[in-house]
């Protein structure tokens, strides 16, 4: 398949392989920061090609994974209102609040439906006018700008039955605050390919600059991983900090700019709390004042209120690149996809979800 086998080339990858490990002479700690890249390193067995002195990092690259509770359990008590029809991305449906998710509201009776675009829930809305329909808006920068369409587009219909409880989130300040961390050990980062192609990287630069740590731009397929590995090492074996863009086929330094300006029509940046991470500053995106009327939280006058992570879930310290999920005493026990405690072991693109299907020990 075009743009797929010949990113998945063996010999191709055992070539980059030999040259990583022919430059390496010191141990160095990378950082990927998509759950995409995450997924990709666990399945293909990328990590087990590479030197021993490199440590790939699991980073917080899911947006599903740090969307918190509190956020969670919002989306529960609205989508259980006999008087909503709620709309979200397949995989929001199993991850857990407080005490339930939305597919358990959904078996109990509420309309809670699978979209695959917000623009789907702008057409219910149009075709349901005594329903609120409500969109569950989630994701990194990757997302954002088609959620900021479905809005402005409901805006322009003048459909007042419609709104949506937002969770998006920025990538470059969560890099930020992972790097600014006293226990952290990242030497450099893997950037995600997808976010980059909206954004573009120049938001990368002075994060290089500032904190002394290559940033390169990657794909998702394993010879983009390992061209992204091979990069990161040269510049670190060289002393060097600078943003490369491995990702070049679908990456632009200045990004998408039509899809930053509706995002930066519709949202303005804001204070975001992450799941297991706690609150960044400026990492999150919020509705502005002239489409405020949209806001799920304001038209259901949602409270907010904190909530703690089950005690036996350690998927924050995952997040944070502190442990590998098997460190998890819960891991593949009382933590599985079927049962999980955390939004890491459902996500396709959590990294404890990745561990269980690819590398979880076997019974003899």
């Amino acid at each position: 398949m075009k743009y797929i086998d010949e990113y998945r080339d063996a010999a191709l990858a055992k070539k980059l392989a030999a040259e990583i490990h022919r430059i390496t002479t010191r141990p160095w700690t990378i950082m990927e920061v998509c759950g995409g890249q995450t997924h990709a390193i666990v399945r293909f067995g990328i990590d087990e090609l590479l030197p021993a002195q490199i440590t790939l990092i699991h980073g917080p690259g899911c947006p599903v994974c740090v969307t918190p509770i509190e956020i969670i359990d919002k989306a529960i008590a609205i989508a259980a209102r006999k008087d909503v029809i709620f709309t979200s991305f397949g995989d929001m449906l199993r991850v857990p609040g407080s005490s339930s998710d939305l597919l358990s509201v959904k078996a109990k009776g509420g309309d809670v439906r699978i979209v695959y675009s917000p623009l789907d829930a702008v057409k219910l809305a149009a075709q349901n006018p005594s329903k609120e329909v409500v969109f569950f808006g989630v994701g990194f920068e990757t997302t954002a700008p088609a959620t900021a369409m479905a809005v402005y587009q409901a805006k322009q219909r003048g459909l007042r039955n419609f709104s949506m409880l937002i969770s998006h989130v920025l990538v470059p300040p969560a890099i930020e605050a992972v790097l600014s961390s006293p226990q952290s050990r990242i030497q450099a980062f893997l950037a995600a390919g997808h976010v980059c192609t909206v954004m573009g990287y120049e938001e990368y630069i002075p994060l290089a600059a500032k904190y002394r740590v290559p940033i390169v731009v990657t794909g998702f397929e394993p010879l983009d991983i390992l061209q992204g590995v091979l990069m990161c090492v040269r510049q670190l074996e060289t002393g060097r900090a600078k943003v490369e863009n491995q990702y070049s086929r679908s990456v632009r330094a200045e990004g998408n700019r039509p899809a930053q300006e509706i995002m930066t029509r519709v949202f303005e940046v804001i204070p975001r709390k992450w799941r297991g991470v706690g609150e960044i500053p400026r990492s999150g995106l919020g509705f502005r004042e002239a489409y405020g009327d949209f806001d799920a939280e304001r038209r259901f006058q949602l409270e907010d209120q904190a909530v703690n992570e089950p005690a036996d879930c350690l998927s924050g310290l995952v997040l944070q690149g502190l442990i590998k999920p098997a460190a998890c005493p819960a891991f593949g026990t009382r933590c599985t996809p079927e049962h999980p405690l955390g939004a890491t072991m459902v996500s396709s693109e959590g990294a404890c979800a990745a561990y269980y299907r690819y590398r979880r020990p076997q019974p003899a």
